[in-house]
């Protein structure tokens, strides 16, 4: 029997290792990125083009590599880091595996230039997937020049399922932020098809912060800081009214490093529990530094899933930590005591043996059930009696007042089911006859009487499903108009919303709103759609198109649709407002003219119908 067991070839083996470390662009730049700060760089500069697949540059300035180093960099397993299996325990590293150069020159064409500080001359390599082509002496400044291009270029399936631009792009900005939030005192700068994204400047840790996010964030932001034996947390966390709907502005990171922690995710918003509403979630940037020790961080190739010795304990610190810094940095309005005409309090004289009483003062002659002496006013109206004159009598009988009046033709509504499963509202097999009166409960539901029963419609909902389609019809037909504003706002919007913002920004513009490039991510308000005083228009903005980024590379439809909803959620009549019988009338007419009167577009249910079967058995 022959033997069918084999050693794989090296090229082989770093494409197998390939597909767990570098999965996207992004990888490559997130590799490249930690050597550079291990190797003591202070700037570093990243240049990407057609969102990596095309190249990848990363140029740092630190120590750089010899001649030798180079050229066994590039080799598996091969690292400066560590040297013993006891240094896993005690890494201050990013990187240690070895695997990461190994697995990119598997997979694409590198050049490297770099010189060694102790070196005059420097060294040029070029690699084409694990096999070095050539490698001669250059000359080049001090560190690092990394150029990564045609990713995949031997593996066409990894290549195939790459995303588009705008979503890898998206990737690679997301994993930049995660490393330029380590180290404020870095210099980083990201270049995309020659378009400058982000440039950041050396700094501490809140001005890196709000570089990244905006300037509106540092003002929602509150210090956290503790110190014991086990571990030293600090940080920022978000105020209470920080909170949004859905938030990425939330990072862990230990000894330098990103993690994804769920189990102190939870300790974080369980301090919030009582202070935000449910399911808004609170942006916090917390810093972890721990006895490396007491860690494992070598459990998967991305170094994002991280084992602590002691979870439990430090779950109990970061919840301290956080309800200390919500404590005591929380704005509490003063209390301003206005005592001017107040009489004044005495003081307590322990030296007075006796303290008189206070002697009240009153008027003795006081009668409240004496006549006054001014003339007083007659509330009778005159010839009162005619008010009574035909009680008792037949023709003043009055019918018996009804809640909800039926028209002459006996209108009624049905509700059928559809081919589709969709329920559809028909009102006699048409969708224009109702009851013109209606009734508000509780300023949230409007009632109207139907032949089948009682109809009962949500006002926001309803609402919220007629301006949506009134958005999406100003954005086909650009039909919106715009209102501007006396003073302009500035609205922010961070480096991971760049890619989008190519496509959004053309779709705000058909909605209403008027907007100036500011540069750097910042835009002026200058005019805002008609019709929406009272709502926080810079806010909106920020979460349309948060929403937009949250879908990836939509499609334009699925802008149009995101746009539209994210408005009209925010624009709609809100629960608890007091409608007039007129304006429950119209908000009926427009919902019943819309093409689903039955759901919102984010599928809740608008409106229900109580059988006059099931009133009757109540009423038994």
């Amino acid at each position: 029997m022959s033997d069918i067991i084999q050693l794989l070839p090296d090229s082989v083996a770093n494409q197998i290792a390939a597909g767990e470390v570098i999965q996207r662009p992004a990888s490559v730049i997130k590799e490249l990125v930690e050597n550079a700060v291990d190797a003591g760089a202070k700037s570093i500069d990243v240049v990407v083009v057609d969102a990596g697949r095309t190249s990848i540059q990363v140029i740092d300035d630190g120590k750089g590599m010899s001649e030798t180093d180079a050229r066994l960099a590039f080799e598996r397993h091969a690292t400066s880091k560590i040297n013993k299996a006891d240094d896993l325990f005690a890494l201050h590293t990013m990187g240690f595996r070895g695997e990461a150069l190994a697995s990119i020159a598997a997979v694409a064409q590198v050049k490297l230039k770099t010189r060694h500080k102790d070196n005059e001359i420097g060294s040029e390599l070029e690699i084409s997937a694990s096999k070095i082509v050539r490698q001669e002496p250059v000359s080049c400044p001090v560190g690092s020049n990394f150029m990564v291009e045609n990713l995949f270029f031997n593996v066409p399936a990894r290549r195939k399922f790459l995303k588009t631009n705008s979503t890898e792009l998206n990737n690679i900005l997301t994993a930049f932020e995660r490393i330029t939030l380590v180290y404020p005192e870095i210099a980083f700068t990201l270049h995309s098809n020659t378009t400058e994204l982000i440039n950041l400047r050396p700094g501490n840790l809140r001005q890196r912060i709000v570089d990244v996010f905006g300037k509106k964030l540092n003002h929602d932001l509150l210090p956290v800081e503790v110190n014991t034996q086990m571990c030293n947390i600090s940080g920022f966390v978000g105020k209470p009214e920080s909170a949004k709907k859905k938030c990425t502005q939330q990072f862990f990171f230990v000894n330098g490093r990103y993690m994804k922690h769920p189990y102190f995710h939870k300790a974080v918003m369980n301090a919030f529990e009582r202070l935000v509403p449910v399911g808004m979630q609170v942006p916090y940037f917390i810093y972890f530094n721990v006895n490396p020790g007491d860690i494992d961080v070598n459990i998967h190739p991305t170094k994002t899933e991280i084992k602590f010795e002691n979870e439990q304990p430090i779950w109990q610190i970061l919840t301290a930590a956080i309800n200390d810094a919500i404590g005591k940095f929380c704005e509490i309005p003063s209390i301003d005591f206005d005592t001017e005409g107040q009489p004044d309090m005495p003081l307590f004289d322990p030296s007075q043996e006796i303290i008189a009483p206070p002697q009240p003062k009153y008027n003795a002659d006081y009668n409240p059930f004496r006549p006054s002496e001014t003339e007083r006013r007659h509330n009778v109206p005159d010839k009162w009696e005619d008010l009574y004159r035909n009680i008792g009598s037949d023709s003043n009988t009055q019918e018996e007042p009804q809640l909800f009046p039926m028209s002459d033709d006996d209108s009624y509504t049905e509700i059928m089911p559809h081919d589709n499963g969709q329920q559809i509202v028909y009102e006699n097999n048409e969708l224009t006859d109702r009851s013109p009166a209606h009734y508000q409960y509780k300023a949230t539901y409007i009632m109207t009487a139907v032949k089948s029963g009682l109809m009962i419609i949500e006002q926001h909902r309803a609402d919220m499903r007629i301006k949506y389609e009134r958005y999406l019809q100003q954005m086909c037909t650009q039909s919106a108009h715009v209102q501007q504003v006396l003073f302009p706002e500035v609205v922010h919007f961070p480096a991971s919303s760049a890619v989008i913002l190519d496509k959004v920004l053309p779709e705000l513009a058909k909605m209403g709103f008027d907007l100036s490039d500011l540069g750097q991510g910042s835009y002026s308000i200058n005019g805002v759609p008609a019709g929406m005083e009272g709502i926080d228009y810079r806010t909106l903005l920020v979460n349309m198109v948060a929403e937009a980024v949250e879908k990836g590379s939509p499609s334009l439809e699925t802008i149009h649709k995101s746009l539209a909803l994210t408005m009209a959620r925010v624009a709609a009549i809100p629960t608890g407002q007091i409608l007039t019988n007129l304006e429950m009338e119209s908000l009926v007419n427009e919902l019943f003219a819309c093409s689903n009167v039955n759901y919102t577009p984010d599928g809740k249910a608008i409106l229900c119908i109580l059988p006059q079967s099931e009133i009757e058995q109540l009423m038994g």
